[in-house]
């Protein structure tokens, strides 16, 4: 397997989208066939933050993989900065093949290099493959998320 990694471009976006919505929680939060203004506004603001890195891998010039990174510095453990990975997808037909794993081999590596002391991520209760996937990669369930959904006017 021959990966690449790489900042996502605006052509990426549909098949990001695409990504995201091909489970069966993605179908209900996403839908890669509506028009993408509202992910294209998300995107141009990820682009335009320095401390977001929107990474698609690649296999032979297709995407097969996508995760956020977010950077976090922070007051707490002393001034530390944190690693945050968010919206991981890989593609159904490339599922079991070392995809992910590689995906945080990278995603972690680069945290490193971002000065980060931590990496944390969040996952949904309903997904108990991804829990055993985080840890099988060492990641620990520390915490008890709580998320507060707004209703935008």
């Amino acid at each position: 397997m021959a990966l690449i990694f790489r900042k996502a471009r605006a052509g990426d976006l549909a098949t990001i989208v695409g990504l995201l919505a091909d489970d069966d929680l993605g179908r209900q939060r996403e839908d890669a066939s509506r028009d993408l203004t509202a992910y294209q506004r998300a995107f141009e603001q990820i682009e335009a933050d320095r401390n977001q890195f929107l990474c698609v891998a690649e296999e032979d010039g297709q995407v097969v993989g996508t995760l956020q990174l977010s950077f976090i510095p922070g007051l707490s453990r002393g001034g530390a900065k944190r690693g945050m990975i968010e919206a991981v997808r890989v593609a159904g037909d490339q599922r079991s093949k070392g995809v992910g794993r590689a995906m945080f081999d990278w995603a972690i590596a680069t945290c490193r290099a971002e000065g980060c002391t931590l990496v944390q991520l969040t996952t949904d209760k309903t997904r108990p493959d991804a829990h055993r996937f985080y840890d099988a990669l060492g990641f620990e369930a520390s915490h008890v998320g709580y998320k507060l959904h707004l209703v935008q006017g």
